[in-house]
């Protein structure tokens, strides 16, 4: 993987999203001028390839898919499909511990051919998603499974403002 120059970056109208894992901070741009910064959470294990780790890919990606646009704002989802649950603080007594996936899921795919697509680092089929948390679950440090979660109302404006095909550059600050 290679530090972005001025040529990698999208077109200056185009917009994308760059998530700095050392910051857990999500960035949208509009070519070269940022428009809204969001807190994530991203891997507690850290950054990292490699499927079953648990870690958050670094490098280019782009949304495969947008999942949920016309479910409950705080549907409860598995497997990329509404469970019919609405997430409620009784719901999550209920099931303490699970890792849950609120709102909408913006699926990542890598476009680094053995860095972060195909084989074992595959970031689509490691189910590396943008997704919703609970308000109980902190953002702004890493405790995700390697997913990058934000709040409900932060992923909903990413969801609107960054469609399937928008790329996203997730790096550690250090390029």
């Amino acid at each position: 993987m290679h530090t972005p120059t001025l040529g990698d970056l999208p077109p200056l109208h185009a917009v994308w999203a760059e998530i700095d894992i050392s910051r857990q901070q999500l960035v949208l741009w509009h070519g070269r001028t940022p428009k809204a910064h969001f807190s994530v959470s991203t891997g507690v294990a850290g950054t990292g390839q490699r499927e079953g780790s648990g870690q958050t890919p670094l490098g280019w990606h782009y949304v495969r898919a947008a999942i949920g646009a016309n479910a409950p704002r705080e549907a409860v989802f598995r497997g990329r499909r509404p469970t019919g649950e609405v997430y409620s603080e009784a719901l999550a007594q209920a099931h303490p511990g699970r890792d849950w996936i609120l709102g909408r899921i913006l699926w990542l795919c890598g476009l680094e051919p053995g860095h972060n697509r195909g084989g074992r680092v595959d970031t689509q089929r490691r189910y590396i998603y943008l997704h919703g948390t609970p308000p109980s679950e902190p953002v702004g440090v890493a405790e995700s499974h390697g997913c990058v979660r934000l709040r409900l109302d932060d992923l909903l404006k990413v969801f609107e403002q960054a469609p399937p095909g928008t790329p996203v550059w997730l790096h550690s600050g250090d390029g």
